[in-house]
């Protein structure tokens, strides 16, 4: 969770000018929990728990998780591995680069 929690300050309020969606982060084991990411208005929070209606809900083990966003595991072998599962891929494809997923 310490990633999700740290991309408010990593993503440049003018990368997200007309960007709108939430994102349901539900990740389990040492290190998970549950949070929401939403882009609104020029903004992006993180918060703790799952809020509104998500446009996309990426699941999975927090460990697998953490592997993704460091590098050390394919994001493509994740998914199709079960490991992470993600309900709207475009969604999640959209967003990955702003994210720094890709």
């Amino acid at each position: 969770m310490e990633f999700l929690h740290g991309l408010p300050s990593k993503v440049h309020s003018s990368a997200l000018e007309g960007h709108n969606t939430t994102f349901h982060f539900d990740l389990t084991g040492a290190g998970g929990g549950q949070c929401t990411v939403k882009v609104a208005e020029g903004q992006l929070s993180v918060d703790e728990g799952l809020h509104g209606t998500p446009e996309c809900t990426v699941s999975g083990g927090a460990a697998d998780f953490v592997d993704v966003v460091s590098g050390k595991t394919n994001p493509m072998m994740a998914v199709m591995t079960g490991k992470i599962r993600i309900s709207n891929v475009g969604q999640m494809m959209k967003y990955a680069r702003l994210f720094g997923l890709g």
